[in-house]
C-alpha cells in the first residue's frame, strides 16, 4: 500500500515528493458552505448593539427609512449616547424621532431638521448636540468614510458659519450657546476657495432596501436610494432591512446597487412605509389657491411667470420648495427641461394625481412627484457631485434676503433653526450654475431683502446672478452689485428705491417685466 503526505506544494509518495498545481473551483456545489446573512428579526440583528456608538441611517424624510430597525433600537432603551448620522431624524414619533424623543441620541450630525419639533426643542435647550453639515457634504463625508479617503475639499459653504466655526454645536438650557463648532481649514485651487471637510465612519449603519438577498446583494427602489448607498458602504457593521427578500440571482448584477460585500446582515422590512407630504397634480382653480389670495396671490404669479422665462431648451435645472416649484407650470410647452432634484432624481415629472403617490417618489420638499420619461435615479452622494460640479445649468431658489454683491441668506433666523439642506451645495458653482432667486421683495413688516450686506447667516456668498421679486429684476454683478433690468407695469424706479436696502444702478435698455 502506498503512503501519501500532503505538503504545502503536492504530496510525498514513497519517499518522492510529486509537485503539481492545487485548483480551487468556485462553481456550485452541494457540498458548498453556503452564505446566509439573513438573521430571523431586527431584535437579534443589533443584539451586539452597544451605547456611545455612530449610528448611520439612510433615508430622507420619511422615504427609505429603515423604521424596522429603528423601532427595535427604540425597543432596547438601555442603549443611550448614540451619535446619530442621518439627512435629517424624521418627524416626532417616526424614523429617529422615536429615538430623539426616548432619550437615545446625544448627537445628531445632520442637514436638516425640518418640521420635527422634538428635535428642534432639545437642541435650542441643550439636550443634544447638533453638527449641522450641507447636505451633498454630508453625503460626501459618508461616502468618502466607506471608501477610505480621510477628508476632501469642497466648495459649499465657504465664507458660512459652517466654514468659520461660528455655528451654535450645542446650547445651554437657557438659550445662550454652550459650544460652537470647529473653523474649517481653507485652500485655494485655481483660483477658488475650498473648505476641507472631515469624513465620516460609522460603527453600524441601519439600511432600507427593496430587494435583498442571503449574500447581502441589495436594490434600491426610486428615491429610496437617497443615502442608504453612502450609509452601507461606511460602517463596521451594517444592517439592511429589505422589503423583498430573494433567492440569490433574483437581482439583476447591474441591478445591485450596494454589493453584498459591505452588508453584514440582512432582515425582513415589516413596518408600513410613510409619506410626510401629499402633494397632488391640481387644476388651474386649486393652483390659484396655491398662491394665496387677493393681492398676495396676484405677487407671486408674477414672480412665478417671470422665473418661468428663465427655463431654455435642453436646460438641466434644480428647484426649491415655494414659488420656484410652480415655475414649470408656466413654462412654453415648446421648452424641454430636465429637473434635477437633490434626493436622487433626474427627471422629475409632474405632482401625481390624488391615488397615484408612491411613498418611494418623493422630491427634495418631501413631496410626492413623479418620473418623467427618461428619467434617472441614483444616491444622494451622486446627486450633490453633478450639483458640485456644475453640471446643472440652473437654480431658482428662494430666500430671506440677498446681498448687492450677490450673497443669499436662506436657511436660519434668529431664533429658529431648520437646516440648510442642499442649499449650500446648490449655490457652490455659480461660474457654471446660474443661481436665480426668488422671493417677495419686503418681508411681512415691510423690510427690505435686498440689502447691502445680509444679516442673517448666509447660505452663500457671490452667488446670485439674478433677482425676481414682484416689482423687477436685478441682475448681479459681484464686483459692482445690482442693476434694475426689468420693472414691472404699473411701478416706478423711485418705489423700487424706497423698498430696496441697498443702492442699485437702473438699466439704460430697462424694459418691462416679461
Amino acid at each position: 500500500m502506498a503512503l501519501f503526505l500532503r505538503t504545502a506544494n503536492g504530496f510525498i509518495r514513497g519517499g518522492k515528493r510529486h509537485s503539481f498545481l492545487l485548483a480551487r473551483a468556485f462553481t456550485s456545489t452541494s457540498g458548498r458552505f453556503e452564505i446566509n446573512k439573513i438573521y430571523p428579526s431586527a431584535v437579534e440583528a443589533i443584539k451586539d448593539l452597544k451605547s456611545d456608538t455612530t449610528l448611520l441611517a439612510g433615508g430622507f424624510g420619511l422615504c427609505g427609512v429603515p423604521d424596522t430597525l429603528i423601532n427595535a433600537l427604540h425597543s432596547k432603551p438601555s442603549i443611550r449616547n448614540l451619535t446619530a448620522v442621518s439627512n435629517n431624524a424624521g418627524v416626532d414619533g417616526s424614523g429617529l424621532g422615536v429615538l430623539l424623543a426616548s432619550g437615545q441620541i446625544s448627537k445628531m450630525i445632520a442637514s436638516y431638521v425640518g418640521e420635527n419639533k422634538t428635535f428642534e426643542r432639545k437642541y435650542l435647550t441643550g439636550e443634544i448636540e447638533l453638527e449641522l453639515t450641507p447636505q451633498g457634504t454630508l453625503a460626501e463625508r459618508c461616502r468618502a468614510g466607506g471608501a477610505g479617503i480621510p477628508a476632501f475639499y469642497t466648495p459649499a459653504a465657504f465664507g458660512t458659519v459652517v466654514q468659520t466655526g461660528e455655528l451654535p454645536v450645542r446650547y445651554n438650557s437657557d438659550g445662550t450657546v454652550a459650544a460652537y463648532s470647529q473653523p474649517r481649514e481653507v485652500r485655494v485651487f485655481d483660483g477658488k476657495s475650498y473648505v476641507m471637510e472631515e469624513a465620516i465612519r460609522g460603527d453600524i449603519a441601519f439600511v432600507k432596501a427593496w430587494k435583498a438577498d442571503s449574500l447581502g446583494n441589495c436594490q434600491f427602489r426610486f428615491s429610496a436610494a437617497n443615502f442608504n448607498g453612502a450609509m452601507g458602504r461606511n460602517a463596521t457593521l451594517t444592517v439592511v432591512e429589505a422589503e423583498n427578500i430573494v433567492p440569490v440571482g433574483d437581482i439583476d448584477p447591474a441591478a445591485v446597487h450596494l454589493p453584498g460585500i459591505y452588508v453584514d446582515r440582512v432582515i425582513q422590512s415589516t413596518t408600513p412605509k410613510s409619506i410626510e407630504k401629499f402633494t397632488f397634480t391640481k387644476d388651474a382653480e386649486e393652483q390659484s389657491a396655491t398662491l394665496g389670495t387677493g393681492e398676495t396671490a396676484s405677487r407671486r404669479e408674477r414672480i412665478i411667470r417671470r422665473a418661468a422665462k428663465e427655463f431654455k431648451n435642453g436646460m438641466y435645472a434644480n428647484l426649491g420648495i415655494g414659488m420656484p416649484m410652480l415655475a414649470p407650470t408656466f413654462v412654453d410647452p415648446s421648452i424641454t427641461v430636465q429637473l434635477q432634484s437633490e434626493n436622487g432624481i433626474l427627471g422629475l415629472g409632474p405632482y401625481p394625481r390624488r391615488g397615484g403617490e408612491d411613498p418611494d417618489l418623493i422630491n427634495a420638499g418631501k413631496e410626492t412627484v413623479t418620473l418623467a420619461p427618461g428619467a434617472s435615479i441614483f444616491g444622494s452622494d451622486e446627486s450633490f457631485g453633478m450639483i458640485r460640479a456644475g453640471k446643472i445649468d440652473l437654480t431658482i431658489l428662494g430666500a430671506m434676503q440677498v446681498g448687492m454683491y450677490g450673497d443669499i441668506a436662506s436657511w436660519a433666523l434668529p431664533g429658529k433653526i431648520k437646516g440648510m439642506g442642499g442649499a449650500m451645495d446648490l449655490v457652490s458653482n455659480p461660474g457654471k450654475t446660474k443661481v436665480v432667486v426668488t422671493m417677495e421683495h419686503c418681508d411681512r413688516k415691510g423690510n427690505a431683502k435686498i440689502l447691502e450686506k445680509c444679516a442673517f447667516p448666509l447660505t452663500g456668498r457671490t452667488c446670485v446672478s439674478r433677482v425676481i421679486t414682484e416689482l423687477g429684476v436685478f441682475d448681479v454683478d459681484f464686483e459692482k452689485g445690482l442693476t434694475l433690468v426689468e420693472i414691472a407695469e404699473g411701478v416706478e424706479v423711485d418705489e423700487i428705491r424706497a423698498k430696496t436696502g441697498a443702492p442699485f444702478s437702473v438699466s439704460d435698455g430697462l424694459k418691462p417685466m416679461l
